[in-house]
């Protein structure tokens, strides 16, 4: 480890320790190493630490770099050793052995001359968990790229460097307008890619090969940077940016944080923006958070400054490239076969389904299920505020709202196509989600001759989906009595399906209700299967089982009727369904 010394007239000297990356140094707010001077350039050099050995490069500056009393020629990089002097401007800087005291690591600000080496990744877990130094469990990598922590730092520089070159070199984003092809933009983008890589002055550390580096740079240019390795990958469910270099995912249910990067948080912002371009969608400054979706129909949200402080974040809830089915539901323990063979009758007895569920609980999964039982010979619409269901019948129209433009016009929302879908001549309605005032439209809809309609919610419990849903109507801007909202909802939605996300990571079915009545202005609630806990497995894993409660639905009758096959004796209490285990 290398001690810096930076000897500023007028002023104490300062000190640091040096950790293996690449610094810049001059006067500009984004240096590691600010020297705030006048006869110092805004990038003047760079210092390069990795292992025992210590490169300085002067960047072209105006008043030169001095070594020993010796220049630098601008743009190569000098070999310098532990006890050296170098003078930039009026300040002079002395690197030394790391001191036997550990020293303390001061931020870069404005008003001081010392160092700020640049953010580093989390270690590589071990085998077993790892903890952090305040006794909690750290989050294991996930190493997707092979690039390791240590030298994650150098490759960020150098790929600051190689997109600085990029950009004077080529105008992607003109070539793009200009309307040349994908084939040709990428044949252009990889040639001039190869030629600033080969001509770097900054060694690449030994233990990364080229080709990563090309590739890497490659993504961030003409794709969605490391965002493409995470998206190939079909056991990522979820993948997470906060800021350029903190990427994490879920995988089989777990968190983890991987060893890639992007190269500054201009990059995350152009990954951004190629995905919500060709939608219509923006984010700048004046429209700093958007929804979208990738072709494959996977959801994505983005934030970015000033309202995301650690930088540009996106969340992407990625779909798998074969929808998921029933029996891939029972296989994962997420649902039991007699609870899927109830609910594909209720889809054809025309029953309104509500499913209500957490945040990343399988509310779109499950509704994607349950939509593949709506038959192929009747009208479907979908509404959408992103569209991302996964429907394969023949007769379809897929609706998407659409957020307004640069003057805050044209918006057309959720409610809006609600609205407009009753005048399609709809056979069933699916409602993505309802999170506003289009639930008093869906419940109109469902009350006046569209039954068989389902939606999603966010809720935790079947009665605390009642009270969201109450809420939700009232967000329409009608001044409805509370009583009438009940009855509306009561003849409305007949059952309520709750998912919920485990503890495990798991996502299960936890209760299936049917609404039964309103005694006085409580709507009452029967629960016909629930999922009981049983304890832990070896690969700490939840066990349990899917019960029926007893419960028998109103509408046996109905179903009858439809000469639908039914073994009542599914309902029976002391009969215990398999497929609990996740």
């Amino acid at each position: 480890m290398i001690q810096i010394i930076i000897n500023s007239p007028g002023k104490k000297p300062a000190r640091a320790k040096l950790d293996n990356a690449a610094y810049l140094i001059g006067s500009a707010a984004d240096c590691h190493i600010r020297l705030d001077r006048p006869e110092i350039s805004a990038y003047h050099a760079q210092l390069i630490v990795q292992n025992s050995r210590i490169q300085l490069m002067d960047l072209g500056s105006s008043n030169g770099t001095i070594v020993n009393g010796n220049p630098l020629y601008p743009h190569e990089p000098y070999d310098i050793r532990p006890g050296d002097k170098f003078d930039i401007g009026r300040i002079n800087i002395e690197l030394t052995p790391e001191a036997a005291q550990e020293p303390v690591r001061p931020a870069a600000s404005a008003q001081s001359s010392q160092p700020s080496p640049p953010q580093k990744s989390a270690q590589p877990s071990a085998p077993q968990r790892e903890m952090d130094e305040y006794g909690k469990e750290k989050i294991p990598l996930l190493k997707i790229s092979g690039v390791s922590p240590e030298d994650r730092v150098l490759l960020q520089e150098i790929k600051k460097l190689a997109h600085k070159e990029l950009l004077v070199r080529l105008n992607l984003k003109k070539l793009a307008i200009s309307g040349i092809s994908e084939e040709d933009l990428a044949q252009k983008a990889k040639s001039t890619i190869a030629e600033i890589v080969s001509q770097l002055n900054i060694p690449l550390p030994s233990t990364v090969p080229l080709d990563v580096l090309k590739n890497e740079l490659f993504q961030e240019a003409v794709g969605l940077g490391p965002l493409e390795y995470l998206i190939a990958m079909d056991d990522i469910t979820e993948i997470m940016v906060n800021g350029p270099d903190n990427v994490y995912v879920e995988r089989k249910g777990e968190l983890y944080r991987t060893d890639t990067a992007f190269a500054d948080n201009h990059q995350v912002i152009a990954a951004i923006e190629r995905i919500v371009s060709p939608l219509g969608r923006r984010i700048d400054e004046s429209s700093p958070m958007v929804d979208a979706r990738l072709p494959d129909g996977s959801r994505v949200n983005a934030i970015i400054p000033p309202l995301a402080l650690e930088g540009p974040s996106i969340t992407i809830r990625k779909f798998s490239r074969k929808p998921l089915e029933a029996a891939d539901l029972i296989r994962f323990g997420s649902i039991s076969p007699e609870i899927v063979h109830f609910l594909d009758i209720c889809v054809k007895v025309r029953k309104n389904i509500l499913i209500s569920g957490g945040t990343g609980s399988g509310k779109t999964t499950l509704l994607n299920v349950l939509s593949s039982f709506l038959p192929n010979r009747e009208r479907i619409i979908t509404v959408e505020d992103a569209a991302e269901l996964q429907l394969h019948q023949e007769h379809l129209v897929r609706l998407e709202s659409r957020p307004p433009n640069v003057e805050g016009r044209g918006e057309i929302s959720i409610r809006d196509l609600v609205r407009n879908c009753l005048r399609m001549r709809p056979d069933r309605i699916v409602v993505g989600e309802c999170r506003g005032g289009e639930a008093l439209d869906m419940l109109q809809a469902m009350n006046t001759g569209h039954d068989g309609s389902l939606t999603t919610i966010h809720a935790n419990s079947p009665r605390d989906a009642l009270a969201r849903l109450e809420t939700l109507v009232l967000m329409a801007g009608f001044d409805l009595p509370l009583r009438a909202i009940r009855e509306q909802i009561a003849s409305a939605i007949h059952i309520i399906v709750q998912i919920s996300r485990e503890r495990d990571g798991s996502r299960k079915v936890m209760k299936v209700s049917e609404i039964t009545k309103m005694e006085g202005d409580v709507i009452t609630l029967q629960d016909i299967f629930e999922f009981h806990q049983e304890g832990w497995d070896a690969n700490n894993r939840i066990v349990g089982s899917f019960r029926p409660t007893g419960g028998v639905p109103t509408f046996l009758e109905e179903i009858e009727r439809a000469k639908l096959p039914l073994d009542i004796a599914m309902f029976d209490p002391k009969r215990k369904t398999a497929g609990g285990i996740g």
